[in-house]
Formats: structure tokens, C-alpha cells, sequence
């Protein structure tokens, strides 16, 4: 099967680029429109001022000194004359002939021997004069305006695909932590069900089994009621961790906790599974009571991870013993020592780290029961030694003012 992260990776890497390409896609298109316009609005002014030009120098201009870049002829009597150097393609004169016929001016463009004019003919006086004007400096200047513009529109796209992966990134942040979420919660579910589930099934089979032994009554109903204690806690566990995930704490409402009677409770429901294992388990505790504020639940799945990381790694003839004492200053303490298989005393603190495997197990467990302390104000830590065994404290506050 597909590892789920990374598909989830597939499915980020996806969204960041359509996104990517959308934004760039966009901005590119914006910078395409402006510079489409801003070189309509130069070929429009560059038309206007050619015209207004051609129009004026065809009032006042003489013939031997027109305005630069252009050529004045004249029409008088049938016999044209026009500057010096004009180029030999002109004047037109279809169309001088023409506008001293119907005295109507008239504006056209002309192409000739590889060269654009515009040209405007119209009467003045007695005679026609026609105005021509070389675009070649014209057409350069759009072509410089061209190259300016594509060199912007590249600059502006790589700036739009840099502008696309920022803003994709800051887009798709909470599609991840909303994935990474979904991750952890799975897991954190599947981690959490694991104990609970492990000992009911031990325990229906044990009762299974007395059953057709023949067991007594008195015996079977006990066992019963365990098992229906059982599953109303692992109902809680699921409720607990369904309340996590919507609020985004490890724990649900705080209240008065007896952490003793939470121990208890612990090794009376591992218990047939320390049975089955052949190892023994015991609470001790203190004079007085052991009371902390703080979420049932989550106190009792920090418990339960506890028991059942010590019963994983102790083996069969072991002890387990879950201690609990008061602890200055006004601090209550939960021991959980076992002589199993121990750990190397410089691998404590990576214990409660959720990616790290390790001789003590996946870890999943004790990261879960870190957030859940350290939710609590209080802390846990762990020492133990390979082949000797492991230690497990945790020190809560305790519940003032009772």
C-alpha cells in the first residue's frame, strides 16, 4: 500500500505547483494586457503626432526647408516641384492630381522601395502641396519598445513564478498542518486503542476459557463487570481523543484526580494480561491522599502507557511496581519501575519523541504521555539501564484548596 505521507506529500507538491502556475499564469497575463496597451497607446500617439505634424507642415512649411525626416512638394500650374533629396518613389502624384481635382485633403500610406511614408496631400492657396514623412524612426522606436516590453514580460513571469511559490507556500501551510493533523490523529487513535483493546480481548479470553471450565458464577460476573468497565473506558479514551482533536489539546475538561485510585484501576485491568505473561504487578502508596487537577482520561492514558510499555519489556518471573508519594513542593509523584529490558540511560529524553524507534518501543506511547503531562504542569522523565531495567516518574500538582 501507498504511504500515506507520502501521498500526502504528492498531494502538497501538486497543489503548490497548480498553484504556482495559476498565480504565474495570472500575473503574466496582467503584465501581457499592460504592455499591450502600453504599446497600443504608443502606436496611437506615434499616429496622432505623425498626423498633427504632417498637417501643419502642409500649411506653413516651405518647399526648400521641410521639417526633418520629411519631403514637401508642390503642384502648380501642372508642374510639381519638391525638396531637395526626396526619395524617387515620390510625391504620389495619383493623388495630387486627385486632390486638385476635388480640393478634398487626404491622408494615406504609402510603401515603397522597403520604405513606409505617410503622406498628406491637400490644397494651399492656388496650389496642392503634399507632405510626406519617413516612418523608419518611428517603426525602430517600436520595435525598441517591443524588446523592452517581452524583456519585461520574462523578468515579470520569473518574478511572478518566485511571487507563486511564495504565495503557493503560504497557501497551502494549513492544508499541511491539516494533513500532519490527520496523521498524528490516526495515529495517535491507533496507539491509544491498542492497549485498551489488547486487554479486553485478553480478558474475554480468559473468561472464554473458565467458561467452559466451568467457572462459578460469582467469578464469571466479575469478570463481566471488568469487561463492561473496560470497554466504558475505552469509550472514553475514543471521546477523549475525538475532544483533542477538535479543541487541540492532548486532554479534555480538568477536575479533581485520585492518581492512586487511576493506578489501581491500571493494574486491575492488566491484570489477566500480567497473568498471561507471567509477571507481576503491584501498587504501593503513600499515607494520604493523591489528588491532582487535571483530565481523567488522559491521566488514565498516561497510566496505561506507562503499564503497558514496562509489560512489553518485561519478561515472564518480572516485577513491575507502580509507586506514587508525595513530593515537595506540594507535588504528588508517580513511579513506574520495572526489571526488564532496560535502556541506555543517554536514550531517555529520545524515548518521548514521536519519530524515534527504539529497544523501548516506538515511542508513540511516551510521546503521547509527555504532551498530556506537560498539559498538566508537570513533567516526566525517564532513567533505566540496559538488562537492569527502567524508571518512569511523573510529578503532577497537586489540587489546591479542597
Amino acid at each position: 500500500m501507498p504511504d500515506p505521507l507520502d501521498r500526502d506529500r504528492r498531494l502538497l507538491t501538486r497543489t503548490r505547483r497548480l498553484i504556482t502556475v495559476q498565480v504565474a499564469g495570472a500575473i503574466s497575463a496582467v503584465l501581457a494586457l499592460a504592455g499591450a496597451l502600453v504599446y497600443g497607446v504608443t502606436v496611437s500617439g506615434q499616429e496622432a503626432a505623425a498626423r498633427h505634424e504632417l498637417a501643419h507642415a502642409a500649411r506653413r512649411a516651405s518647399v526648400a526647408h521641410p521639417p526633418p525626416c520629411t519631403w514637401l512638394f508642390e503642384l502648380r500650374g501642372g508642374a510639381v516641384q519638391g525638396s531637395p533629396g526626396a526619395p524617387a518613389a515620390l510625391p504620389v502624384r495619383t493623388v495630387l492630381d486627385r486632390v486638385a481635382a476635388d480640393r478634398a485633403p487626404r491622408t494615406i500610406r504609402v510603401e515603397a522601395a522597403g520604405h513606409a511614408y505617410l503622406v498628406r496631400t491637400q490644397p494651399r492657396g492656388d496650389a496642392v502641396v503634399q507632405v510626406a514623412m519617413d516612418l523608419h524612426h518611428q517603426a525602430a522606436e517600436r520595435r525598441r519598445l517591443l524588446r523592452a516590453l517581452a524583456v519585461a514580460e520574462v523578468a515579470g513571469l520569473l518574478a511572478a513564478l518566485l511571487v507563486g511559490q511564495v504565495l503557493a507556500r503560504r497557501a497551502i501551510a494549513p492544508l499541511g498542518e491539516a494533513l500532519a493533523r490527520r496523521r498524528r490523529f490516526a495515529a495517535d487513535v491507533s496507539h491509544e486503542l491498542r492497549a485498551p483493546l489488547a486487554r479486553l480481548h485478553t480478558r474475554a479470553q480468559l473468561v472464554a476459557r473458565r467458561l467452559h471450565r466451568g467457572a462459578a458464577p460469582a467469578f464469571v460476573a466479575a469478570e463481566m463487570d471488568r469487561l463492561v468497565t473496560g470497554t466504558r473506558q475505552l469509550g472514553e479514551v475514543v471521546e477523549d481523543l475525538l475532544l483533542a482533536a477538535q479543541s487541540g489539546r492532548p486532554h479534555g475538561p480538568f477536575g479533581p484526580v485520585d492518581l492512586a485510585a487511576l493506578a489501581e484501576e491500571a493494574v486491575a485491568a492488566e491484570a489477566a494480561r500480567a497473568r498471561e505473561r507471567g509477571v507481576t504487578v503491584e501498587v504501593r502508596r503513600d499515607p494520604g491522599d493523591h489528588v491532582v487537577r487535571g483530565a481523567e482520561t488522559a491521566l488514565r492514558r498516561v497510566i496505561s502507557a506507562l503499564l503497558d510499555n514496562a509489560l512489553t519489556h518485561t519478561a515472564a518471573g518480572g516485577r513491575i511496581r507502580l509507586t506514587l508519594s508525595a513530593s515537595p513542593p506540594r507535588t504528588t509523584q508517580l513511579t513506574v519501575r520495572d526489571d526488564g529490558t532496560g535502556f541506555d540511560p543517554r536514550d531517555a529524553e529520545r524515548l518521548f519523541t514521536r519519530s524515534v524507534s527504539g529497544h523501548r518501543g516506538s515511542g508513540l506511547g511516551l510521546a503521547l504521555a509527555r504532551e498530556v503531562v506537560d498539559a498538566h504542569g508537570g513533567t516526566i522523565t525517564a532513567d533505566g539501564r540496559p538488562g537492569v531495567g527502567a524508571t518512569f516518574t511523573v510529578r503532577l500538582p497537586v489540587l489546591e484548596n479542597r
